[in-house]
């Protein structure tokens, strides 16, 4: 009898644990969601120009996985004091987007606020930028706040490394019509800098050092994916994979625009296998060799459209935008 409630009592141990894992793991599940939650704009920083006026910087937070809410310019979608468009989009992508836009503001700005007020899915957030010298970005900051570097940390490559240059091939204002794609290319320069990630090389070397040849000689592809898959983060801010890519993405339009071929992620997706630089397996891609990237896109309802080009060497970007007049 002592030994039937001895193995009673650890079944019941054993069945407690497993409904308090099941448990945990809905809740964190029913943390994140597909649809239906807000977004949460977000004031980045700001820095200064050459002729006294102020960059103020922004980006969001997206609460969905998937859903790409539309919000158009007007009492939902707006900045105050003074004009509500300042050039924020009205198309949202997922999960957390940051440096997204910029919005410039005169040298005698002093210690007023700039709000930016959203409104997606019934809920309104706000964002309050200011001057304050503490929300003051230079280059290490965006680097280490998108995840290029570590909080805090720098290395002479990093600060010696200057934005992309992007030239859009041809008009800044084209048309379409719905379902016909059109292309458009875009030259894109860097200084090659940050040096682009390669995990196996960097395990090998490692291995060289600490253990010589041999040890180096032992690395294998495979065996670096699986660590890099089962490794705890090692950064207090996100992990990011330094690269140059340029991507295209719809910013502001009244329906859904198809690229081809599929563009890298500029949003923080931050699973395993995602065409994203915070993706743990994903790789800098390979770059054209005369610098021109080549993208077809389509449209499925008529209107006005920005499209919103970024190239991202990892630690810097710089943007592009061009406007496509859609007809039926």
């Amino acid at each position: 009898m002592k030994m039937r409630s001895t193995f009673t009592d650890n079944a019941v141990v054993k069945a407690f644990a497993l409904l308090l894992v099941v448990a945990v793991s809905q809740s964190v599940v029913a943390q994140t969601y597909r649809s239906g939650q807000h977004v949460e704009p977000a004031f980045e920083g700001w820095r200064p120009n050459e002729d006294g006026t102020f960059n103020m910087m922004f980006g969001y937070m997206n609460e969905n996985w998937e859903e790409e809410p539309d919000v158009e310019v007007g009492e939902e979608n707006y900045f105050s004091p003074g004009e509500a468009d300042r050039g924020q989009p009205t198309h949202f992508l997922p999960r957390r987007n940051r440096f997204t836009f910029e919005v410039t503001v005169p040298a005698d700005w002093g210690d007023r606020e700039l709000v930016w007020t959203l409104k997606a899915n019934g809920e309104e957030r706000k964002a309050y930028a200011t001057l304050r010298q503490d929300y003051l970005v230079d280059n290490m900051v965006i680097a280490s706040e998108t995840g290029s570097l570590g909080a805090g940390t720098s290395s002479p490559e990093s600060r010696a490394n200057i934005p992309p240059i992007v030239m859009v091939q041809g008009d800044e204002i084209r048309s379409a019509r719905v379902g016909e794609p059109i292309s458009i290319e875009t030259l894109v320069e860097d200084d090659g800098l940050p040096n682009p990630t390669d995990p196996v090389e960097e395990a090998r070397r490692f291995a060289e050092f600490a253990g010589g040849g041999l040890a180096a000689a032992l690395v294998t592809p495979e065996a670096v994916m699986q660590l890099r898959l089962t490794s705890p983060p090692i950064k207090v801010t996100v992990d990011k994979v330094n690269g140059l890519y340029y991507s295209w993405n719809k910013y502001r339009g009244p329906g859904d625009v198809t690229f081809d071929p599929p563009q890298v992620k500029v949003w923080e997706d931050t699973r395993t296998s995602a065409n994203s630089p915070w993706g743990a397996l994903w790789l800098p891609p390979a770059l054209p060799e005369d610098g021109i990237h080549a993208v077809t896109m389509s449209f499925s309802e008529p209107g006005e459209y920005i499209l919103w080009g970024r190239a991202d060497d990892g630690g810097l970007y710089q943007d592009a935008y061009v406007t496509v007049n859609v007809a039926e």
